[in-house]
Parts: structure tokens; sequence; C-alpha cells
């Protein structure tokens, strides 16, 4: 079987997998990068969301073979010093509590403002609404994506790595 090359956070990568295997327990067991979280395994949750080519994407369901050649982002991908306008915000605006989920919702509040720079309430929503947080800080989300917005609004957001 030979190996899968894909971009990681901006670096050529090659594993020595199964090619059903998820790609999130690519990133955390064969890797070694943790920031992806598993929560439910379903794709439900959202804490193993990553980009792929720039779309959030919930790891735990999407075989390696599946980003071949595509660039892969993770959480530790963002940045290296907190400084992408969403860390920056999330950071600001005090939003974890466990903090378990918590990656995953900074990648898809990344991956809307990649897409859409100033967000509606409503568009937060719907980007949002597959990621769950069993302490409840959605008010406070909100707020950071709103922040980041304000953050990015002279410069346009990166969903990190290559991409």
């Amino acid at each position: 079987m030979p190996a899968i090359e894909f971009t990681l956070n901006g670096k050529r990568q090659s594993v020595d997998v199964s090619p059903q295997m998820p790609l999130l327990w690519v990133l955390r067991d064969t890797i070694g990068m943790t920031g992806t979280k598993f929560g439910c395994g379903l794709q439900l949750c959202g804490a193993c969301t990553v980009h792929i080519d720039g779309v959030a994407t919930r790891s735990c369901g999407a075989a390696i073979s599946a980003v071949a050649g595509k660039n892969v982002t993770t959480i530790e991908g963002l940045s290296s010093d907190l400084s992408h306008p969403i860390q920056r915000a999330w950071i600001e605006s005090d939003v974890p509590q466990c903090g378990y989920c918590q990656s995953g919702q900074i990648m898809s509040a990344s991956a809307l403002l990649a897409r859409k720079p100033n967000p509606t309430d409503a568009d937060i929503d719907q980007a949002m609404r597959g990621n769950l947080c069993r302490c409840g800080t959605y008010s406070a989300i909100r707020e950071a994506i709103h922040r980041a917005a304000k953050y990015s609004s002279s410069s346009k957001v990166r969903t990190g790595g290559a991409e």
C-alpha cells in the first residue's frame, strides 16, 4: 500500500496507514497533533473540525485517502503565535470554559470568516450549528466571531497553512 501524501499546515506530509483510517486518528495518533479533538466519532459534534482545502470538515468521518494531494489545516496551523484574528478574538472574548470543543469551534468560525468576512448573526448561527458546546458558550462564540470580523475588515482572513 503506497504512502498517502498531503499538505498539513503548509508542510508536505506522507503517511503509511490504511487508506480508510479517519483523518482524525492520523492527525492525533500517527502524526502527534492533538489539537484536533475526538468528540462523538459520528460527525455530529464538530470537535474534530479541520479545514480541507479551506472547507470546514469533520475529520472523524474523512478517510485519509480523501485528503491525498489536498491541503489540511488544523488548529495548530492557523498561527504559531495565536495571532490569527479568530484566535485573538476568542482569547479577548474569554470564550472557553472547559475548552474541549473550542478547536473545532475556532476552525468552523475561521472558515466562515474566510468565506464571509462580515457575517450576520444568522450567518454565524448557520455556520456554527453543527458545533456543540456542552458549556453553552454560544453567545460568547458569536461575540468573538463578530470581533474577529472587525479585526479582519481591513485585510482578508486566512484559513491557515498554505491555503
